[in-house]
């Protein structure tokens, strides 16, 4: 029974996964501290500092030690530090060898390497769900590619859009989410070894060849320096989830705002058996929708958090460091179900087209004013025009006698230039479409693989 939702019994399916939550769990993070240890043993040994015995007896432990988890929380409650315990049970599970255990390293080393071997995992997820959400939404750009609706500007319908103009916005924007993750990778996936206050100096003249071949060991980019109180890489990792966080909802948001009743274009995923309200039997709320906006904001507020964070003290700062033990994890459970339950809507959106077209006309063709304007101020000015335009059409929507096409032929100065039939054309929302095709196009051929990039 977890006291957090993402532990919960009842909820944590809804604010996390279970591959995301296995990640970050106890057991994931100590086997990632043992094996950075391990690591260190096996290079210390490679350089001369321990005995290659030693190391090798080291990383044997580490492969078979089955921790217990008991004692580590009452080793952590009685020394109250976070790694000491499980040093002290490998170094007496490894007999003679357990005097070389943990030789010349940091508690933040060992933990912040640890960190960042949990956090390529959670990345290669992640990067797997982003790529799920993006081409579920380029489905819905070509899919409704042609699919007229209205769009909208302060709330108020503005010229017409289609649908898959709409979902390509989205697919262009998680597309540079995805640029921007594989950009961070090698700034993020890069390890600790720095000693005490970061100078190595506990190895002496070994430190950076150590350091090297810890790296090499476990498949992570060397530091340039240490990064002790140096955070920006973390900031960064987080500031990115909540990028991609802050679409998801942004997305989320325009599906509720869609399928409220009088707009009623889209709905999100409905089986037989879901319930809207306990009190209300007819309503199908846009509940996911409103679990991933929810989502989006709480992670949204950790980035800030994480810049927070970056502010740090001297060489070592574990006011603000036991800060990210809680919230990185907390962003990637519960940005990797946001992303699967996007999924889960992009897959299943149920899109209405008739609804769509309907509501253009709802404003009688005041929504194509622009494209009647523009026309217009071919003959006499665009500024003229819009004077002209603006005087028909607050007339029609405040005293509503007469339709806006009727009202442009009926006035003297639209006359002079143009002809009922014209009108007419002008206010058609097929002929007011722009690029928005096109641009479905471009977006969609930028996410195929090269070869089929060119070939588009």
């Amino acid at each position: 029974m977890g006291a957090h939702l993402i532990d919960s019994t009842l909820f944590g399916d809804q604010f996390g996964t279970e591959e995301m939550r296995r990640l970050f769990d106890d057991r994931a993070m100590v086997r990632a501290w043992m094996e950075v240890e391990a690591a260190l043993a096996w290079a210390e040994a490679e350089v001369g500092l321990i005995p290659r015995e030693a190391a090798q007896v080291i990383a044997e432990r580490v492969e078979r030690e089955q921790w217990d988890f008991e004692v580590l929380a009452r080793g952590i409650a009685e020394t109250f530090h976070p790694l000491v315990p499980a040093i002290r049970v490998l170094s007496e599970a490894c007999g003679e060898a357990g005097a070389y255990v943990h030789w010349g390293a940091t508690t933040q080393d060992i933990m912040d390497t640890g960190l960042i071997l949990q956090l390529r995992e959670a990345l290669a997820l992640l990067e797997e769900r982003m790529l799920a959400v993006r081409d579920a939404w380029r489905e819905l750009a070509i899919r409704y590619r042609d699919t007229l609706m209205p769009g909208r500007t302060h709330g108020q319908h503005g010229p017409p859009i289609t649908f898959g103009f709409k979902a390509a916005v989205w697919v262009a924007e998680m597309n540079r989410h995805l640029e921007r993750l594989r950009a961070c990778k090698p700034r993020l996936l890069v390890g600790q070894l720095a000693g005490a206050t970061g100078s190595l100096a506990s190895l002496g003249d070994h430190g950076l060849e150590v350091q090297r071949l810890v790296m090499q060991r476990l498949g992570l980019n060397v530091p340039p320096i240490c990064w002790h109180t140096a955070r920006d890489n973390l900031a960064e990792f987080v500031g990115l989830l909540g990028l991609v966080c802050a679409t998801l909802g942004k997305v989320a948001m325009e599906i509720i705002h869609l399928q409220a009743t009088e707009v009623a274009e889209v709905e999100e995923p409905f089986i037989w058996g879901k319930v809207g309200s306990s009190t209300m039997p007819h309503k199908r709320n846009p509940m996911i929708c409103e679990l991933i906006a929810a989502l989006g904001r709480i992670v949204r507020q950790d980035a800030a958090l994480a810049l927070d964070t970056m502010v740090q003290e001297h060489e070592r700062d574990m006011a603000a460091w036991q800060a990210e033990w809680e919230y990185i994890p907390r962003c990637c459970i519960l940005t990797d179900s946001a992303l699967v339950y996007a999924l889960h809507v992009a897959r299943d959106l149920s899109v209405n087209a008739e609804r769509m077209r309907a509501n253009i006309e709802l404003t009688g063709g005041l929504a194509l004013s622009e494209a009647v304007m523009l026309q217009l101020g071919r003959f006499i000015g665009r500024q003229k025009a819009h004077d002209v335009v603006y005087r028909i059409a607050m007339a029609v929507a405040s005293e509503g006698k007469v339709s806006f096409s009727e009202a442009l032929q009926n006035d003297r100065e639209v006359q002079a230039y143009l002809s009922p039939e014209q009108i007419r054309s002008l206010l058609e929302p097929e002929h007011y479409l722009g690029s928005a095709r096109a641009s479905v196009d471009r977006v969609v051929a930028l996410t195929l693989p090269l070869s089929e990039q060119q070939e588009h």
